[in-house]
């Protein structure tokens, strides 16, 4: 599992990576007016749909009807099934798209209530409308995916996403080069985001994937009705950070430039998600859907096990990272172009709450396949509305108070009531199995990130003071300076937190490089 779980997790890493350079550019290029409101407002709802689908959220529901049907009746059986599965989604999401056209601005109203009776409305609307098309390419995409997931291709499906960022990337780099109007720039972005979802298809397809999905047909009858009915709850649980991120923005847009401070700090909370939570739908849904079926309690124990050594290892001492560093990061990422000072230190604020939730997000991530395991997609739909709800709640107190903060801050609240409900109900239920060697490892774990973090915290004063800027052969030397101390720092984290574990017992170099050997 291990192995899989990095293989996963190096894709998102690259994907990850290559959307902050998308976002810096995107920064830029738009800044934080009505314009990247507009824009970022009509990509974060796409966005929303993109990971409700994709990043592994699907396979919590198709990856085990799929290994259910070929162990009973076989291969041929389980490639038809597949193949209804990919063209009833298909079917649906175009006629989605074409219904969500006409009402988009219904549902921008819905989503952005603070650009009603502004020319923000009216721009995200024509933003949002021109994405659209990447909704029908992201369902045939998403089973596709599914489907060489379940049968442990993990290589593939972790890297084609990078042609998303890497096509937008693009278009953002030509109209920089052409200075092109702000508006233009967002309208052609917007309509980049379609062409980005036909090159993911397209390089599924050149791989003859669609073999594992024939013959190819939709179909509502009654065997597909109940897939979907135990598909579309665990998809719309799978995107809980994203549902919250939306309800953040529902308040935050009656604030100028909030969208776009959240958006922003938000990018930098999906790197550590992305790597861990995206890892854990993908891999470890197959790993416990297999266990649970043979009734091996040591085999689930141990996947649940090495999940939450794995989740804890990997995204509290992110949190802490984020926390310490967030202005220095901000500012060395995005404050270029259109991005001012005032708007760095707005994001890193709001960072610094998000970071906290950051946490919870992950324990959702690595509780929920045993739900999913079990056919169960409708607790982790509940904690996800739990959470939604809350941070809606708190959002319209607190952020009435503190702004963009206090709704961070009420996002990271819903991500924990969400986490939380999900740790109830399924310790009442089943019992989560943690093995004596978790048992041990997670104080090591949770004492070498904490440690990690206060070192971390002591070297902040080596970033240097904001001083005017000055060229030499055209290049920033103060910006320079200023990301190799950074990166000295981060690298430096890494190396500290690595020999901690090493010291205390918690992981070993020698067991890193065994499991990185085991087959998957």
């Amino acid at each position: 599992m291990i192995r899989s779980f990095l293989t996963v997790s190096t894709g998102t890493l690259a994907s990850r990576l290559l959307g902050f350079a998308r976002d810096s550019l995107i920064a830029a290029l738009l800044g934080t007016g009505a314009v990247a409101d507009a824009f970022l407002a009509a990509f974060q709802l796409v966005n929303v749909v993109r990971r409700l689908l994709s990043e592994g959220a699907l396979n919590a529901a198709l990856i085990p009807a799929w290994l259910r049907i070929r162990d009973r009746d076989g291969a041929a059986a389980a490639a038809a099934f597949a193949g209804r599965v990919l063209g009833t989604v298909s079917a649906a999401l175009i006629a989605m798209s074409i219904l969500l056209a006409l009402l988009m601005p219904l549902v921008i109203t819905v989503v952005a209530p603070g650009f009603l009776g502004s020319g923000t409305l009216d721009l995200a609307v024509e933003n949002a409308r021109l994405m659209l098309p990447y909704l029908a390419f992201a369902g045939p995409v998403t089973v596709l995916m599914g489907l060489l997931n379940a049968q442990g291709r993990f290589a593939l499906t972790a890297f084609s996403p990078l042609l998303f960022n890497i096509a937008l990337i693009a278009a953002i780099a030509m109209l920089l080069v052409w200075r092109a109007d702000a508006s233009f720039a967002a309208w052609i972005l917007a309509a980049t985001v379609g062409i980005a979802g036909l090159l993911q298809l397209l390089m599924l397809l050149s791989q003859r994937s669609a073999r594992l999905a024939t013959p190819l047909r939709a179909s509502f009858d009654k065997e597909m009705r109940g897939f979907f009915a135990k598909a579309i709850p665990g998809m719309i649980a799978s995107s809980g950070p994203q549902w919250l991120m939306v309800a953040g923005a529902i308040i935050a847009s009656a604030t100028p430039s909030a969208v776009s401070w959240l958006y922003f700090a938000n990018r930098l909370i999906e790197l550590p998600l992305g790597i861990v939570g995206v890892a854990m739908g993908t891999v470890l849904v197959p790993e416990l859907t297999r266990a649970v079926s043979s009734g091996d309690r040591d085999a689930v124990a141990h996947a649940e096990s090495r999940a939450l050594e794995l989740a804890t290892g990997l995204a509290l001492p992110a949190t802490l990272g984020l926390i310490v560093l967030a202005e220095p990061i901000v500012r060395l990422l995005f404050e270029h172009g259109a991005f001012g000072a005032e708007d760095s230190t707005a994001t890193a604020r709001a960072l610094m709450w998000l970071a906290l939730g950051l946490p919870a997000h992950v324990l959702i991530k690595a509780l929920s396949p045993a739900f999913y395991a079990r056919s169960d997609t409708m607790t982790p739909l509940l904690a996800t509305a739990i959470g939604f709800m809350v941070a809606v709640v708190l959002a319209v107190l607190l952020g009435h108070v503190f702004g963009a903060s206090g709704i961070a801050a009420s996002i990271a609240a819903g991500a924990w009531s969400s986490a939380l409900s999900l740790l109830r109900k399924g310790t009442s239920e089943f019992g989560f199995s943690i093995d004596a060697a978790a048992r041990t490892r997670l104080p090591r774990i949770v004492l070498a990130a904490v440690t990690m973090g206060a070192l971390l915290w002591l070297t902040t004063g080596l970033v240097p003071a904001e001083t005017h800027s000055f060229k030499i052969h055209s290049f920033k030397i103060h910006g320079l300076i200023k990301f190799v101390v950074l990166g000295v720092q981060i690298a430096a984290g890494i190396v500290v937190y690595g020999l901690l574990l090493q010291i205390l017992g918690a992981a070993s170099w020698r067991e890193a490089v065994n499991a990185l050997k085991r087959p998957s």
